[in-house]
């Protein structure tokens, strides 16, 4: 009885296995870790400085913030105190995702605006473009904050 039950265990185990390899996605080339967005997006390969905060609230950084997207669906940039890093996705219909973003750890007077830049990235869900400007709107359609592209 024993034998049978050890046996019908480790069918069941992997009968699992295999639905759950079945099912899931392929993984992406090293270096690939998901899709590109395109090179000639208005948004990619621009630097983008920060302009505004919600719709009239300037601020003063150590270092303006602002950031970059390449191709490669990468973002490098600077919340005005540190460093950051992390992926965006660009969808039809203007829809922008940061995700993964992760920033240095220096400090700074201005830390807890810093703070809000990065939450302004995360927070984004859609984006317009107007000449040389790109205002972020959250998923409740409320403008997170403007940036100027970087001459």
């Amino acid at each position: 009885m024993k034998k049978i039950l050890s046996g019908r265990v480790l069918l069941l185990a992997l009968v699992v296995m295999m639905l759950t390899a079945c099912g899931s996605q392929p993984s992406a080339p090293a270096g690939q870790e998901g899709p590109g967005v395109s090179s000639d997006h208005p948004v990619v390969g621009q630097r983008w400085n920060l302009l505004l905060v919600g719709t009239d609230e300037r601020l003063s950084m150590p270092e303006t913030p602002h950031f970059v997207v390449s191709p490669d669906g990468r973002v490098t940039g600077s919340d005005g105190c540190n460093q950051l890093s992390g992926r965006v996705s660009l969808d039809a219909g203007n829809r922008i995702q940061f995700s993964e973003l992760a920033t240095t750890r220096r400090g700074c007077p201005q830390l807890e605006e810093a703070k809000r830049i990065t939450a302004m990235l995360e927070s984004a869900y859609r984006f317009l473009i107007d000449h040389d400007r790109l205002v972020f709107f959250g998923p409740d359609q409320r403008v997170l904050g403007g940036w100027r592209k970087a001459n």
